[in-house]
């Protein structure tokens, strides 16, 4: 019972939502690294942190996390801004 008002709020199976967030989020942040924007203004800790992580040896996706990031400033916010109305509609 709660799996499915947890599915009724998210939109979907979570993962699949979550695969869904993630990948519009690199999209919208490659779309923003494009035209200038810079996330670690916003969210300068979290990247120092994925910055040292890298240093292990993950550089390699060092832009995939660069365009999550700064797409997921954007995506997240407004995907549950969107939910939450849904639901109020309700």
């Amino acid at each position: 019972m709660a799996d499915d008002g947890l599915r009724r709020f998210l939109g979907g199976s979570p993962l699949a939502v979550f695969i869904k967030l993630a990948l519009l989020s690199i999209l919208v942040g490659f779309v923003l690294t494009v035209i200038g924007l810079d996330p670690r203004n916003i969210l300068w800790s979290v990247e120092a942190l994925i910055r040292s992580v890298f240093n292990l040896g993950f550089e390699a996706f060092d832009w995939l996390w660069r365009y999550l990031l700064l797409g997921a400033v954007i995506v997240v916010p407004i995907w549950l801004i969107a939910r939450l109305l849904q639901s109020r509609k309700r």
